[in-house]
């Protein structure tokens, strides 16, 4: 079976599609993806749909009908001129005939039983230091079963089985492919990465603040969990830390924090967990620092509603004692005051009688 070897030939075509600007002053890392997901039916029905990603913002995808390609974001489809457009289309369809032939024929000769899955993703990553990393994997029926070293231009396989087996040696034999690969790769990427950044500059660096919320959730009598839910925020790195009595809790099996989860609207959101005993008498809050901050934190405590109750019933019970102990003492000197009234008349009255 040969569909690694044609895999990476719509990869490449896809970077002149979805990596069209510099990268000298970027903050952080950034991510470009390709992916491919071919379902093959039987030998003369196959699925293919193809996906460009920077980070998590989809910049294209590939109509499975017309084998054209959808901009997703406006500032994709001006980074090239509309016959480089065309002919890159062409180059896909043309890619595609070849891929769905080699593939069928190779689960002929394997007996490979259909339906299948043959998914290819690869890309590049750029860091502010201006080094990169590039990267390309095949699976099979939704499990690893390729990966291309790039250093070497050597495919390794995640499975060793007869079919993982075969696949390498056919793509180790393709050096001419490998050759275009390491170019692609180590070069083309990088170069259309800066286009790519260029053009999508005012999205990919807008800054959103986040919003953080603290709440708490009892599963057990003997546990209490505070969770810190932050949301909405972009760019996607962020810092979120726990504090008890003002200092951070270092990670540890009291908390969990989740992976960053993109939402809908191009912004990121995650959970951060810590589990601590009921009534343990120590204040929390949740500290969370973002660029779109500066250089400033937000901090939301943990407010602990019992104890705010206990600490507004003392104060009534208080109140209502200062209270109780103005009326006595007022009571008590009027009472006071009227008998020396009475008495004072009382010895008038004898006085006169007198």
């Amino acid at each position: 079976m040969q569909p690694p070897r044609r895999c990476l030939l719509l990869l490449s075509l896809l970077y002149f599609v979805l990596l069209p600007g510099t990268w000298a002053d970027l903050e952080e890392a950034f991510t470009v993806r390709l992916l491919q997901f071919s379902t093959f039916q039987n030998t003369s029905s196959v699925d293919t749909e193809g996906l460009g990603l920077l980070e998590d913002i989809e910049l294209g995808s590939l109509d499975k009908h017309t084998r054209k390609i959808r901009f997703r974001q406006p500032w994709v489809r001006p980074a090239l001129p509309r016959s480089d457009w065309d002919t890159i289309e062409n180059m896909i369809k043309i890619y595609l005939q070849k891929f769905h032939h080699l593939v069928n024929e190779g689960a002929v000769q394997k007996d490979v039983p259909y339906p299948f899955v043959a998914q290819c993703m690869a890309g590049c990553t750029i860091y502010p230091n201006k080094t990169s990393q590039t990267f390309a994997h095949v699976a099979y029926n939704g499990q690893d079963f390729l990966s291309l070293c790039v250093d070497n231009a050597t495919w390794l396989p995640s499975q060793d089985t007869d079919l993982s087996r075969y696949a390498q040696a056919v793509l180790q034999n393709y050096t001419a492919f490998t050759e275009l690969v390491e170019v692609l790769f180590n070069d083309t990427c990088i170069d259309d990465m800066e286009r790519l950044l260029l053009y999508g500059k005012t999205v990919l660096e807008r800054k959103k603040l986040p919003v953080a919320t603290v709440f708490a959730c009892t599963p057990s009598p003997a546990q209490l969990l505070l969770v810190c839910r932050v949301t909405g925020f972009y760019p996607r790195s962020i810092s979120v830390a726990w504090l008890r009595d003002g200092q951070e809790v270092p990670p540890g099996p009291d908390t969990n924090t989740s992976a960053i989860l993109p939402n809908a609207d191009l912004t990121y959101q995650l959970r951060s967990v810590l589990a601590v005993a009921p009534h343990d008498g120590h204040s929390y809050a949740c500290r969370v620092r973002h660029r779109s901050l500066g250089t400033r934190s937000l901090l939301i405590p943990w407010g602990n509603s019992e104890v705010v109750l206990i600490a507004g019933l003392v104060a009534g019970l208080l109140a209502v004692v200062a209270v109780a102990a103005v009326m006595v003492l007022w009571l008590w000197r009027r009472r006071k005051h009227r008998q020396m009234e009475e008495s004072t008349s009382r010895n008038s009255i004898l006085s006169k009688e007198a």
